[in-house]
């Protein structure tokens, strides 16, 4: 019986992936955009890593860590998958950066120059650049980690520096209670920075990558510019709480 259950709920992953691709391809056609445009990270923190497998046989390969120690559990134990794609999602402390470094392809969250270039001396030889996006506190929230727009013009100067990352652009996590409109206006002017920041910066990287939008308002910000779209719910379900780690 709990046999059973876990296979409906390996299939219910599927049956959500394919929803949500939906979603983000009905958004992608009415903004008039590339369909291939808007890629899906499925957040899989506090997720097991069967979960995880059921979501690579749906066919998704990209999947966002917020806790370092529980992404390298799973890191390992899906070792086998040579096609997973990790991203890291979370805050970071300097202490977490070399780990981080070796064992991810993109981080999200880089909001200091110091954070940068730990993550650029400690990418190890024989690995791609590291392709990283600055995280922007874009309505200014005391709780919210991430640089102030005004700090990112400096930043992306010293960044384009660093010889092991590529700076692909922003990602924020604006505050959800907003209303729709006032929560558009958030995504829409992280799109207007990241086109300003690309015509004054045209060699701190490729710059083209808006990590913004989640299982609630994906429609939003792929209709003001997303790139990737971070969903979790959606994708593996709800979730037991789960106390903040490392």
């Amino acid at each position: 019986m709990v046999q059973k259950r876990q296979t409906h709920s390996m299939s219910s992953i599927a049956d959500n992936i394919g929803s949500v691709t939906r979603r983000i391809q009905k958004a992608t056609v009415a903004a008039g955009r590339d369909p291939d445009s808007v890629h899906l990270l499925a957040v899989s923190k506090t997720r097991p890593p069967e979960a995880i497998r059921a979501a690579v046989a749906a066919g998704q390969t990209a999947f966002g860590e917020n806790y370092l120690q529980e992404a390298l559990e799973k890191i390992d134990a899906l070792q086998d998958l040579s096609e997973l794609e990790w991203h890291f999602i979370g805050p970071i402390q300097s202490n977490k950066t070399r780990q981080i470094a070796e064992s991810f392809a993109w981080v999200h969250s880089v909001d200091r120059l110091k954070i940068a270039r730990r993550l650029s001396e400690q990418r190890p030889d024989g690995l791609p650049a590291l392709n990283i996006c600055l995280q922007v506190n874009i309505n200014n929230e005391a709780s919210k980690s991430g640089c102030r727009l005004e700090q990112l013009p400096e930043l992306v100067d010293a960044i384009g520096e660093l010889p092991n990352l590529s700076l692909r652009g922003l990602m924020a996590i604006p505050n959800p209670d907003q209303p729709e409109g006032e929560l558009r206006l958030s995504f829409r002017k992280l799109a207007g920075t990241l086109r300003a920041l690309k015509q004054a910066h045209p060699e701190a990287g490729p710059l083209d990558t808006l990590s913004m939008g989640m299982s609630g308002d994906l429609e939003t910000a792929i209709a003001e510019g997303a790139t990737w779209v971070r969903v979790g719910t959606a994708v593996f379900g709800a979730r037991e709480k789960k106390p903040a780690q490392g």
